[in-house]
This record gives C-alpha cells, sequence and structure tokens, in this order.
C-alpha cells in the first residue's frame, strides 16, 4: 500500500483539495485498495474547522465530497507513517522539516514538483482564487498518479 500525506498551512483549502482529488483520481483508476490517502496542515490555526466553503463548493460542482473532513496538525510520527509528504509550497516544506526534523529517507516533496512545471501553488485563502488553485491541484494530481500507477488518468 502506498501512504500518501497531502499537507499545507492550515488543512482547509490545498491539502484537502489535493487528498480528495487524488482520491477521485485513483478510485477512477480503480486503485484505491492500494492507497491509503490523507491531508494535514503544518500549523494549529484551523485544527478542528471543516474544509473551506470555496474548496468544499468547487469540488462538489465536480462531483468530489470532502464530507468528514476536519483539519488536524502533521506530527513527526507522519513521517515514519506515509510513504510520501506532499506540500503545496516552499513555505510548508520549511514547517514540514522542521516537524520531521528532516527528510533522511527523501519523502518529502512538492505537488508540483511531479510535473513539468515546478512551482509553488497559491494559497486561495489569501487568493481568493479556488479556480486556478484546483487547476494546478488537479495537473500535480495526474503528474504523481501517473508517476506512481504508471498511467496517466484522463479526466
Amino acid at each position: 500500500m502506498i501512504k500518501i500525506l497531502f499537507v499545507c498551512h492550515g488543512n482547509i483549502c490545498r491539502s484537502p483539495m489535493a487528498e480528495f482529488v487524488f482520491k477521485d483520481i485513483i478510485d477512477r483508476l480503480h486503485r484505491s485498495a492500494q492507497f491509503q490517502i490523507a491531508s494535514a496542515a503544518t500549523s494549529t490555526e484551523e485544527i478542528g474547522n471543516p474544509v473551506h466553503h470555496g474548496t468544499r463548493d468547487l469540488l462538489r460542482r465536480k462531483g468530489i465530497s470532502t464530507a468528514g473532513k476536519y483539519a488536524r496538525q502533521m506530527t513527526r510520527r507522519d513521517y515514519q507513517e506515509y510513504d510520501y509528504l506532499i506540500g503545496m509550497d516552499q513555505w510548508n516544506i520549511r514547517n514540514m522539516l522542521r516537524i520531521t526534523g528532516g527528510d533522511p529517507e527523501g519523502k518529502v516533496f512538492k505537488l508540483l514538483d511531479f510535473t513539468d512545471h515546478p512551482r509553488d501553488i497559491a494559497d486561495p485563502w489569501y487568493t481568493g482564487d479556488f479556480e486556478t488553485t484546483y487547476a494546478d491541484v488537479l495537473e500535480g494530481c495526474l503528474a504523481l498518479a501517473e508517476r506512481l500507477t504508471g498511467v496517466r488518468p484522463k479526466i
């Protein structure tokens, strides 16, 4: 089983978007039994809060539910539990490395590092632009799915 943890600052916008988009892609590939997929925050600011309405509403329009998801903080133990810890931007990566105490096994990545155009994913909490964030998250999730399954998903 491949275990993936998507991480952003608060775990209410980008990382749950990536979690549920990736789950949807893996479901479409009929590979759900091969993956454990979750998301977490580097901060404590939103712990216990549901997915931001901008992410929740956008994904609902795409036919993807975020029901039952509440923000949780990443822990040092997550480094041992997961095969991939995937941040949304360089700030997330710095905080993830602080939490884990480093990355000796090479498990920490930025989501868009799996694409042909590595870059940060802007936080829609600040930009209000959930559509652009979704496009970036989808691009990264498709590339990650292809890397891990050998199949280029069609969405």
